[in-house]
C-alpha cells in the first residue's frame, strides 16, 4: 500500500497567506522533481496560480461568513509514497488525483505533484481548506489520518497495487515483547493452594483450614477472600484465575475435575501467543489474492472485473487485513460462527417479542373479564337467554374469550401489577438484545460478504487455471 500522511498547513508569522501558500506550492511543483512540470495535475484551479486562487478564496470566505479563527489552517497537504519500482510516475499521479478527489468529495480545489527525485515515487497533494463555494472549511477529525490511509489503501487495491505483508517481529522485539515477570501476590496464593491441595482436603472448609495453618487470613461469606503475609487487602478466590476459583475447587472436591497447578498461566498464554504470532502462515490467502490482482492485467482479469466489482473486492481485502484473516478455513469458520450467533440471538429476540404479545393479550383479557363479569352473571341468571345474548353479544363474547385464555394458564391467574412489571422487564431485555442483535447482524453480514467475495474470486482463478491447462493440452495434441 502507499504510505500516507496528512499535514495541516498554517500561516507563518510575518508572512501573508498567499506568500505561505506560494512557498508550499512552489516546492511541490518544482520542475526538477516533477519531470519539468509534466507530473502535475489539478482540480478546480490553475496549477500556476493555485496559491493566488487559494488566497482569494479566503477573502471570499471572510466576506461571506465574517468568521476568523485563531491559528487558522490555510491548506492541507497529503504525502502519498509508493513502494520503489511498483508504479510509474504517471500512474502515481493518476492515483493521487483519484485519492484527492474522493477524500475532498470534489468540494475543494487541489493540485497533485508527483516527485521522482528519490528512489520511491511520491505525491504531494495540496488542497484548499476553503471549499469551492467559499462558505465552509475542511475540518480534520479524530483518526482523520487513519481514514485517509484506509481510503488510499482502497484506491491502491482497486488499481492492483502493492501487497499487505504481515509484519515480522525483529529479534529485539521477540526478546522484549513478553519479558519474564516477577512473582505476584496471586502467584504466591496459587502456590499455597497447590501445596494445600497436595494434602487432599475433602472440602472447601478443610482447604481453608490448611491455608490458615500456612499463615493466611480467611474472610468467609458469599465470596471467600484470602490475605497472606505482606498483603494490604483481601483477594477473592474468584480473582485467582481458572482452576483456583471457588466453583473450580468445588468441582475438584466433588470428583468432577482434577487439580493441576497453573500459577503461571498468564505468562504461559502470552508465550504461546507469541510463538503462534512468530510462525509464518503456511498459506496466506490475503497475499495470494492481492498478488493475483496485482499481476492479473490480462483478458481474464478484465472478464472477472466486469462480472465482479473490483471496488467491493478491495473493501473485502481491507476487512480481511483488519481482522487478520489470512487463512480460508479460518474465514469460513468465522462466517459460520457469525451466522450461528445471529440465529441464536434472532431466536431469542422472537421469543421476547412473543412474550410481550402474550402479556399484552393476557392483560387485555383480565381487564375485559373484570368489565364484563356482571353482564355475564346476569346472562347466567337469565338461563342463557338468546334474547339477552343478542342484546349483550359483545360483552358476553369478550367474557368467554377471557375465560378460554385463563383455562390455558397453569396455576393462579397473575395480577395486572405483576404483568406490568414483567412487561417492563421483558421490554428492557428486548431493547438490550436488539442492540446486540444489530451488532451481530452486521458482523454476520461482513463475514458472509467477505467469504462470498473470496469464493467468487478463487472460483474465477480456478476456472482461469483450468482454461490455461486445457489450452496447453490442445497445443500438445
Amino acid at each position: 500500500m502507499a504510505a500516507t500522511r496528512l499535514i495541516a498547513m498554517h500561516q507563518n508569522k510575518g508572512k501573508s497567506i498567499q506568500h505561505c501558500l506560494k512557498d508550499r506550492v512552489d516546492y511541490a511543483e518544482n520542475g526538477e522533481k516533477t519531470d519539468g512540470g509534466k507530473l502535475i495535475s489539478s482540480y478546480a484551479c490553475d496549477p500556476k496560480m493555485a496559491d493566488e486562487q487559494f488566497a482569494r478564496s479566503k477573502a471570499f470566505y471572510f466576506r461571506n461568513t465574517g468568521r476568523v479563527y485563531q491559528g487558522d489552517i490555510i491548506a492541507y497537504q497529503i504525502r502519498q509514497s509508493f513502494k520503489p519500482g511498483e508504479i510509474t510516475p504517471e500512474e502515481a499521479n493518476r492515483i493521487g488525483y483519484e485519492t484527492a478527489m474522493r477524500w475532498t468529495k470534489g468540494n475543494h480545489a487541489f493540485i497533485v505533484a508527483t516527485h521522482v527525485d528519490r528512489a520511491h515515487v511520491h505525491n504531494h497533494i495540496i488542497y484548499n481548506s476553503t471549499n469551492l463555494d467559499c462558505d465552509r472549511k475542511f475540518r480534520d477529525f479524530f483518526f482523520c489520518g487513519i481514514a485517509l490511509q484506509r481510503l488510499s489503501d482502497v484506491v491502491c487495491l482497486e488499481n492492483g497495487l502493492s501487497v499487505i505483508k504481515p509484519k515480522k517481529p525483529s529479534e529485539r522485539e521477540k526478546r522484549t515483547e513478553y519479558p519474564k515477570r516477577e512473582k505476584t501476590i496471586r502467584d504466591n496464593i496459587r502456590e499455597a493452594i497447590d501445596k494445600c491441595m497436595g494434602q487432599n482436603p475433602k472440602n472447601m472448609e478443610e482447604l481453608l483450614r490448611y491455608l490458615e495453618e500456612l499463615g493466611y487470613e480467611i474472610k468467609r461469606g458469599k465470596h471467600v477472600s484470602v490475605k497472606g503475609p505482606g498483603q494490604k487487602k483481601f483477594l477473592r478466590f474468584r480473582s485467582l484465575g481458572a482452576g483456583y476459583r471457588e466453583e473450580d475447587l468445588e468441582k475438584i472436591f466433588a470428583g468432577e475435575a482434577k487439580h493441576e497447578p497453573n500459577h503461571d498461566s498468564d505468562s504461559d498464554e502470552r508465550t504461546r501467543r507469541a510463538a503462534k504470532e512468530s510462525r509464518e502462515p503456511e498459506l496466506d490467502m490475503l497475499l495470494n489474492i492481492q498478488e493475483i490482482i496485482a499481476k492479473g492485467k490480462g483478458a481474464g482479469y478484465e472478464r472477472w472485473a466486469k462480472v465482479h466489482n473490483v471496488k467491493e473486492m478491495a473493501q473485502t481485502l481491507l476487512f480481511l487485513e483488519r481482522e487478520d484473516l489470512r487463512d480460508y478455513e479460518k474465514l469460513a469458520k468465522k462466517a459460520g460462527d457469525a451466522s450461528e450467533k445471529f440465529g441464536e440471538i434472532t431466536k431469542k429476540q422472537k421469543e421476547l417479542e412473543a412474550r410481550l404479545v402474550e402479556i399484552a393479550s393476557l392483560k387485555k383479557h383480565i381487564i375485559n373479564y373484570s368489565k364484563t363479569r356482571d353482564v355475564y352473571s346476569e346472562y347466567r341468571k337469565s338461563g342463557y337467554s338468546q334474547k339477552f345474548f343478542e342484546e349483550h353479544r359483545e360483552e358476553i363474547t369478550l367474557h368467554k374469550a377471557a375465560k378460554e385464555a385463563f383455562s390455558k394458564i397453569k396455576g393462579p391467574i397473575p395480577k395486572i401489577r405483576e404483568l406490568n412489571e414483567e412487561y417492563d422487564r421483558v421490554l428492557k431485555e428486548k431493547k438490550m438484545t436488539y442492540a446486540e442483535y444489530r451488532k451481530v447482524r452486521q458482523n454476520m453480514k461482513d463475514y458472509q460478504t467477505a467469504k462470498y467475495n473470496v469464493d467468487q474470486f478463487l472460483k474465477r482463478e480456478e476456472e482461469e487455471k483450468r482454461a490455461h491447462q486445457k489450452e496447453k493440452e490442445n497445443k500438445v495434441l
